[in-house]
């Protein structure tokens, strides 16, 4: 286990209700024009929390209630349509650590865990029910609990499942795979320099 390791995700949840949300609505297409990921959070939702005069719109990641909230609630397929990385890098910088839903579009599940975000998946009357008690209560503590494969509302606990890889690769810190690679670089090195198609390349 590394310092990198993900077992729990604590924090107060923000619902945002819907079959089907795909990563247009994420993020629009149109802010996706950086060069780094950035400030990305504040375009999250940017469609449907904003009018076309940059008026807000009532939209759960606009109440001030939900200001502090990391775990977002969701519905079926959510994450679906493009493979965009942007979506959940958007979502990240908003302020979301984890991810409770139905279902996912597999990329965008993938795209989490590459980011270190859980996103873990649970029965539909499973996630009514903590939808109902996180608008009920915004100050509700959600916790995700990899090893027990359960998300913990108060007292309440709830069967959570998601990909074994993908929950083993958080727990033991190996979910960063561009930190993977900067950690082993040397013995990256010492391979590639044992390669004749590569040490030698350009020699000849």
């Amino acid at each position: 286990m590394t310092d990198k390791a993900i077992e729990t995700v604590t924090g107060t949840g923000v619902v945002v209700r819907g079959n089907d949300i795909d990563t247009d609505r994420i993020i629009p297409a149109r802010y996706m024009k950086v060069v780094t990921f950035d400030g990305l959070g504040e375009y999250a939702f940017r469609d449907v929390r904003f009018d076309e005069e940059g008026r807000k719109l009532i939209h759960p990641f606009n109440d001030p209630q939900r200001s502090g909230a990391s775990i977002l609630l969701v519905n079926k397929n959510f994450g679906c349509g493009s493979s965009r990385e942007h979506a959940p890098q958007a979502l990240m910088r908003w302020g979301i650590k984890a991810i409770v839903g139905e279902s996912f579009a597999e990329i965008f599940a993938g795209n989490c865990n590459t980011l270190g975000i859980p996103a873990v998946c649970a029965a539909e009357d499973v996630v009514s029910d903590l939808m109902s008690a996180v608008e009920a209560n915004s100050t509700l503590a959600l916790t995700i609990d990899l090893p027990g494969k359960q998300v913990l509302a108060g007292d309440t606990a709830y069967p959570v499942t998601m990909p074994e890889a993908f929950r083993q690769a958080l727990m033991s810190g190996q979910w960063d795979s561009t930190a993977e690679l900067l950690v082993n670089r040397n013995a990256i090195h010492r391979v590639a320099e044992s390669l004749p198609y590569v040490s030698g390349f350009g020699s000849r």
